[in-house]
């Protein structure tokens, strides 16, 4: 899989050399390439925004930067691939759910573009479009100063649903949102700590008797904390 980022700050992306994406980048799992938009800025200042149109606070990121940049990297991904999925966090977007980065972990090559300032001049979206399919994304009703750490969450969030990434791949199973529940509670030793203790069922060694607790837990967990994914 090959992920193209195009950002004012590709040292926002340093983390992603650790951990489990590090090595899945070392071992060529992951093709994960960061880029600098001002890259493909056209005058000595490397200016990728300017004053918005109808006035208003802030500045809006040019178009012109983020074509060429997306007609570069679109043209460049893995030969198989005719049209990229090109992502931009922003909060007008839709919510992004596990069910949204198996989506994507599916995919081939994406470019995600992460904006600033006041955002990206519309008629990059369309233009982006032309290109491969375009998909806008939330991490949640929120707003952030720009895309990046949006962007390094859905890289996340993707990358270790590619095979491979994650040792063993029950763990990516039994977690919150897959079956659309919020996981059980999880335990290790020692069985009492501080005056607190493991369940007794847990220690009983009868599986069926286990499975059923973290069954119940998981909707009684759900119903406490996140009663909308009931109702979904």
């Amino acid at each position: 899989m090959r992920i193209d980022v195009v950002s004012i700050f590709p040292s926002y992306f340093d983390g992603l050399t650790l951990s489990l994406l590090g090595k899945a980048r070392a071992t060529g799992l992951l093709d994960l390439q960061i880029h600098d938009l001002r890259n493909w800025a056209g005058d000595r200042h490397r200016t990728v925004d300017d004053t918005p149109y109808g006035g208003g606070a802030g500045m809006v990121m040019k178009p012109e930067p983020w074509a060429l940049a997306l007609d570069d990297l679109a043209s460049s991904g893995p030969e198989a691939v005719d049209r990229p999925t090109i992502i931009f966090p922003s909060p007008a977007g839709e919510l992004f759910r596990q069910k949204t980065a198996r989506d994507f972990a599916a995919r081939e090559h994406i470019i995600i573009g992460c904006g600033r300032y006041e955002g990206i001049d519309e008629r990059v979206f369309e233009y982006a479009a032309s290109l491969g399919e375009v998909r806008l994304v939330s991490l949640g009703d929120y707003v952030l100063n720009g895309g990046e750490v949006a962007a390094m969450a859905m890289i996340e969030a993707v990358g270790r649903l590619i095979p491979g990434v994650v040792g063993n791949p029950e763990s990516l199973v039994e977690e919150s949102h897959e079956d659309g529940l919020l996981e059980y509670p999880s335990y290790t030793k020692p069985a009492a700590w501080r005056d607190r203790s493991v369940p007794d069922v847990l220690l009983s060694g009868n599986h069926g008797a286990i499975a059923k607790w973290r069954g119940e837990q998981q909707l009684e967990r759900t119903r406490q904390r996140r009663p909308d994914l009931l109702s979904d």
